[in-house]
């Protein structure tokens, strides 16, 4: 940046030397070097001129070469530098951050507002502070070329600054509003192009391409809106500007014909009036840049101040080592953000054992998966406490105990890579053979051999290659893979066939060896090997017991086995 200041300067104390070069060959050089016989007097030192005025035009391009090189670094600097701030900053954001902030919402900023940076910082501030350059050294030398025509111009110039002023708040609003238009045409393609098969098979297509549609166009008139206040703003700046230097040199001249201004002090006095428009010309572009930057600024800067609901104890502590795990849930009662006022978890206590495997049973909504996001911090409970052995997880450092903790959840996430590092993500530093081991485990092993190049095959966008049961699978493979302490399993084998999810109980069964295990089953089938079956309704622990205790009770458990399991 100081390299490219420095050039800066050089490049526009070039141009401002130009003009008085000029004044020179007009007054010595052309005014009074005629002489009787028509010939130039001074030929030599003429020549000479010309060639400092060329020396001049080559420094003047060497320098503003080097300016562009240096300020376009910093403008991709700049920008790369603020995508990744921001990305770092919303992957540490919890569940909550996007309860209301759409991903499309999120990409849009990341894509479409960090381009607009990249061009002020990139090519417009530059272009915007030679203006400003060429602006302020072109006023400064019309002021010693002639005090009285600068003064009109000042004065003039002053006149119309604060119109200037308004129009372009305007147009920085419109920008931020026309960014928000784009972002929200971006959100909703996002969400329906990883709904496809759904969108198709309700032959919604037409539906959805008009929707689009309708949001682009949304889109394109707010633009026009902010295009026509700038184009406003632009027009308005140069007729001022232009009209202002026409009316000056006017006057000036009126000057010449008296006799009290040299040709040589006009011709360079047009000048520096040029590179003083064209330098405002060039202004008012950017200006209209920045403005909209702006906008796009603000959306950015949202993101990057944005604090987690999540929060780091000021002195995290590190999960006590031991081979097992013990959890204990005091009183606990957490009301989801959107809905503070319903209780999803009511005074749930609950202690599990070390290496006890405990199912989670009951209707849906009735706060099973809401107890696992507690355990996890994706959110915070309202009132009482979670702890592992002993230690209340909100004084144990977030990445610590998310580490000790493996889950598979119900809808399984599965990236765009190949089999081999989906299983891989559980534990990045895990050998091939440490891999292939987990999907063994795991029966994942016997689908991923057929597959064209094996482990090394691309799954497709989200696991598109594969069907519900095989992504679930690789799942599970991951989790085992990561060998945490305490296993989570929400409705782990609900997309597996019934061949498949024996023998994905058997690895499972394998996995849960020696770990702590919440499985949280609508299938009751599922669980009856369990050490303990705890029943959830309303967001209460309505009852806990073994299998074959909960069908002696008569109650909920008994009721839903009924439906569910054969007599």
């Amino acid at each position: 940046m100081a390299l490219a200041f420095a050039l800066l300067c050089l490049g526009s104390a070039t141009i401002l030397v130009v003009p008085l070069a000029f004044r020179d060959l007009i007054d010595s050089g052309f005014g009074k070097g005629v002489a009787a016989g028509g010939g130039l007097l001074g030929t030599d030192s003429l020549d000479s001129q010309f060639v400092a005025l060329f020396g001049l035009a080559l420094l003047w391009a060497v320098a503003v070469a080097g300016r562009y090189y240096m300020v376009s670094w910093v403008g991709e600097r700049v920008t790369a530098d603020l995508r990744s701030a921001v990305y770092a900053r919303v992957l540490g954001q919890s569940p909550q951050f996007f309860e209301t902030l759409q991903t499309g919402e999120v990409l849009s900023r990341l894509t479409a507002d960090t381009t607009l940076i990249q061009t002020v910082v990139g090519s417009s501030v530059s272009m915007g502070l030679r203006s400003l350059f060429q602006f302020v050294g072109g006023m400064v030398m019309l002021a010693v070329t002639s005090v009285q025509l600068f003064g009109l111009i000042a004065g003039l110039l002053l006149l119309l600054a604060l119109p200037i002023i308004l129009i372009g708040r305007r147009v920085r609003r419109l920008s931020r509003e026309s960014q928000d238009r784009i972002a929200d045409a971006s959100a909703l393609a996002g969400e329906i192009l990883n709904a496809m098969p759904t969108v198709q098979a309700f032959t919604q297509e037409a539906a959805e391409a008009r929707r689009f549609g309708e949001r682009s166009e949304t889109s394109f008139r707010t633009a026009v809106r902010r295009t026509r206040v700038r184009a406003l703003l632009t027009a308005l700046i140069i007729a001022a500007v232009m009209g202002t230097i026409i009316f000056v040199l006017w006057i000036g001249a009126r000057q010449v014909q008296a006799g009290s201004l040299s040709l040589g002090e006009l011709g360079a006095f047009v000048i520096y009036a040029a590179l003083v428009a064209g330098g405002v010309g060039t202004l008012a572009e950017v200006w209209g840049d920045v403005m909209r930057a702006s906008g796009a600024t603000e959306r950015l800067m949202e993101l990057l101040h944005a604090e987690s609901a999540i929060r780091e104890a000021v002195a995290p502590r590190a999960p006590q080592r031991a081979a097992q795990v013990a959890i204990d849930f005091e009183h606990v009662v957490f009301c989801y953000p959107a809905r503070p006022h319903v209780r999803a978890l009511d005074d749930i206590c609950l202690h599990i054992e070390p290496g006890e495997r405990v199912a989670l049973v009951g209707p849906s909504g009735a706060g099973k998966t809401s107890l696992l996001q507690v355990l996890l911090r994706y959110y915070e409970v309202s009132a009482g406490c979670i702890r592992l052995n002993g230690q209340d997880i909100r004084e144990l450092a977030l990445h610590a105990l998310r580490g000790s903790i493996a889950i598979v959840p119900q809808d399984p996430v599965i990236f765009s890579a190949s089999a081999l590092e989906n299983i891989r993500y559980g534990r990045p530093a895990a050998s091939d053979d440490e891999v292939i081991a987990a999907a063994r485990a795991a029966a994942a092993d016997e689908f991923i051999a057929r597959l064209p190049e094996g482990y090394a095959t691309f799954l497709g966008e989200r696991g598109t290659r594969l069907s519900g049961g095989q992504r679930q699978r690789i799942a599970i493979a991951r989790a085992m893979l990561k060998g945490a302490q305490v296993l989570l399993l929400d409705e782990a084998t609900s997309a597996l066939d019934a061949e498949s999810e024996i023998l994905v109980q058997q690895g499972l069964a394998a996995a849960m060896q020696g770990r702590t295990t919440l499985i949280i089953a609508h299938r009751l089938a599922t669980v009856q090997q369990v050490d303990r079956i705890v029943v959830i309704d309303g967001g209460r622990i309505v009852e806990t017991g073994t299998p074959a205790d909960l069908r002696r009770q008569g109650g909920l458990y008994a009721r839903l086995a009924a439906l569910q399991l054969a007599p």
